[in-house]
């Protein structure tokens, strides 16, 4: 994770000289990360193609420099540029001249690293490879889809539903038989509701759904992004009263009765204790437990610690330890009896009388309580939450509608059918053999410049069979796996693209490939041989120990003293120490033997600034008059005044290391500079604004 930081924040910056400053193990923590941006060039020339029912972007890029005869564009100067300055500053030649000199070290770097082959390394290509998944996803998703499913779940958030449900199982890959009976079965339901049998009834005689037996079907009350998508649109398209038509969802057909919507009520904190109810259990344990929660509750009437019961009492031994609290929670997320009476507490610090849930009796203290976030505040996750819901189907399902219209998607469902008719039973026992189909070899479909054949998805169908239940339709099931087929090769296709259709993702993987090079020729050349290379660091230290100073210190030992007294008495134990050899340690064992509060001491080397008391005592060896401080009597014991002398290598590495770093990279860059010429393009340059 600190390498990619590193790499976002384009290392290189190096252009400030940052790293040059800093161990290599503290290098990712202190270069910040930087937001990623793209600044189009005004000058570009963008040329419309439309013979393929799409619109193409040409690029004329003008070479900015060379190094060692590669050639470096304005763009991806520009970029980098741009994206590591603010939008306001300053742009004019010193300006540019700066930057360019920072970024021609960065690319030398890089050039070292491509000579030595390090782009070729497998290590490289995968994780470079892996980079570029994480960043491609974006570009695979359209945004407005993706801001309209946002907002609309930001929206469904500010109400919440109650509804009930009646569940008809059906598999996805069931035969249409069976589907068009479980349809049957649920319209049947749904007609016995509207002729007047109560909804409760049906979901205990129908559903297929275990809690249905239970609560009749109720779902309680829920809110946006806590159920499948199809369920969830129902619950808010359909009026209050009503009963909806059949909806498919991965488990099946549902109906549902929606019985109520309201305002969302936001969430709560709350810490409860609670009394255990056994399932099964009789009357009297019953009432035993109710025996025991109200006493409780008695208690924290009286005053006593709710946090302290809960630890003492609660069978809820996860929150109990931390005296009963628990986690915000909002609507849906706790039984609909212990969500009731959280949410009905008026005032924060209440506590509830005991009530009763499936699990046994509660009493809850509400601790805080708060509203729905605005939507800015709620975007980041909603974002994260869809991205990993089904609903993000509608985003890619738009992208490859798109691509399929800008790059003459054809297909030829004749092939496909005589495909299919060729797989027989062995594929729902996976035994089945491409070979028998080797002879089909006409296009499926085509995309771009790109065919796929019969046989290319008979490798795939050979390569992913598994056994399957003997009464599938093999027909319906490879019609469904060819669907979902194409549509991974449309995105693969799309995807393949990106650096040629997409110019802030084409400059963002450049970072991200020269980053990584530059961390791992860094890496070598300056961060690991500053610490590995004993020698050189001694062979630099002693050429510059100069650097390494310490200033005027003082020898001595702080004495804190409870009072006068205590302080009267440690001078004269002090006195004495040459003659009897205490040491202060022998001192505050001797005067701490009633109360080990009487007396501290602080020995050490003291440099100006370290310490007030050593600052403002006078520059002389001997025992100082006393101090009055908040903390007690004070007094130093001044063994030494030492001038200034070199610091050793163990007492200042760290900085030593750092400037040895900065040392070893400024020969290898004029190293480099030597070794592969460059060549600027002044007026390209001069041309950015």
């Amino acid at each position: 994770m600190k390498k990619i930081i590193w790499i976002t924040s384009l290392c290189f910056f190096t252009l400030s000289n940052t790293f040059a400053q800093t161990t290599k193990k503290d290098t990712p923590n202190q270069i910040s990360k930087v937001k990623n941006s793209t600044t189009a060039d005004p000058k570009t020339k963008t040329v419309e193609n439309k013979s393929a029912k799409a619109q193409e972007n040409i690029y004329i890029d003008p070479v900015l420099l060379s190094i060692n005869g590669k050639e470096i564009t304005k763009s991806e100067f520009e970029h980098i540029f741009k994206k590591n300055n603010p939008k306001d500053a300053k742009v004019d030649r010193a300006s540019l001249d700066e930057y360019l000199e920072l970024f021609v070290n960065f690319k030398l770097k890089v050039i070292a690293a491509e000579q030595e082959g390090r782009d070729t390394l497998r290590a490289f290509k995968n994780e470079l490879s892996g980079y570029r998944k994480q960043l491609a996803e974006p570009y695979l998703r359209d945004k407005d889809v993706n801001e309209m499913l946002i907002q609309e779940a930001y929206e469904r958030s500010k109400t919440d539903v109650r509804a009930s449900h009646i569940l008809v199982n059906v598999d996805q890959n069931a035969l249409p038989k069976d589907t068009l009976e479980a349809y049957r079965k649920i319209i049947k339901a749904r007609d016995r509701i509207l002729k007047g049998e109560n909804f409760e009834t049906v979901a205990r005689q129908v559903s297929d759904d275990p809690s249905a037996i239970q609560n009749g079907g109720d779902l309680g009350y829920f809110t946006s992004m806590m159920m499948v998508y199809p369920f969830e649109n129902a619950a808010y398209i359909t009026n209050v009263g009503e009963v909806s038509m059949p909806i498919r969802t991965r488990f099946g057909y549902h109906i549902l009765k929606v019985h109520d919507k309201r305002p969302a009520k936001g969430q709560v904190r709350v810490a409860h204790i609670m009394v255990r109810v056994p399932e099964n259990a009789t009357d009297s344990a019953i009432n035993e437990s109710k025996q025991k929660a109200d006493e409780i509750y008695q208690r924290v009437m009286k005053g006593e610690d709710f946090g302290d019961l809960a630890q003492k009492f609660s069978d809820d031994r996860t929150s109990g330890k931390n005296g009963g609290q628990l986690a915000w929670f909002g609507t849906g997320r706790m039984v609909p009896e212990f969500e009731k009476a959280a949410f009905d507490i008026v005032k924060e610090g209440d506590v509830t009388q005991p009530i009763r849930s499936s699990f046994g009796f509660h009493i809850i203290k509400l601790l805080e309580r708060k509203g729905i976030p605005s939507f800015e505040e709620s975007k980041g996750e909603l974002k994260v939450k869809i991205s990993k819901d089904s609903r993000s189907q509608l985003s890619r399902t738009a992208v490859i509608e798109r691509v399929k219209k800008d790059n003459g998607f054809k297909e030829d469902a004749k092939a496909l059918s005589e495909l299919i008719s060729k797989v027989d039973t062995n594929y729902l026992n996976a035994k089945w053999d491409k070979d028998v189909v080797a002879k089909l070899q006409k296009n499926l479909f085509t995309i771009g410049d790109k065919s796929y054949t019969q046989f290319d998805f008979s490798d795939y169908l050979e390569f992913n069979q598994s056994r399957l239940a003997n009464d599938t339709d093999i027909p319906s099931l490879l019609r469904k796996t060819y669907k979902s087929w194409v549509e991974d090769k449309i995105i693969a296709y799309e995807d393949a693209q990106l650096e040629k259709n997409e110019k802030e993702f084409r400059l963002l993987m450049q970072e991200y490939r020269d980053g990584i090079l530059l961390f791992e020729i860094t890496d070598k050349m300056v961060w690991s041989k500053a610490l590995e290379d004993t020698t050189g660091l001694q062979e630099f230290y002693e050429a510059n120990k100069q650097n390494y100073m310490w200033g005027e210190r003082v020898d001595a030992a702080i004495y804190t003293a409870k009072d006068e007294k205590i302080a009267k008495a440690a001078k004269k134990l002090i006195s004495k120490r040459t003659k009897k050899g205490y040491t202060p340690e022998d001192i505050i064992k001797e005067l701490n033997k009633t109360s080990q509060l009487n007396l501290k001491v602080e020995k050490g080397l003291f440099s100006k600034g370290d310490n007030e008391i050593i600052d403002m005592i006078p520059r002389a060896e001997g025992t100082t008059e006393n101090y009055t401080k908040t903390e007690g009597i004070v007094f130093v014991v001044v063994n030494s005044i030492l001038p200034p002398q070199p610091k050793s290598i163990s007492e200042a590495r760290g900085l030593i290391t750092s400037d040895y770093q900065s040392f070893l990279e400024k020969a290898w860059i004029k190293s480099l500079r030597t070794q592969f010429p460059v060549n600027v393009n002044k007026d390209v340059l001069y041309s950015i604004q």
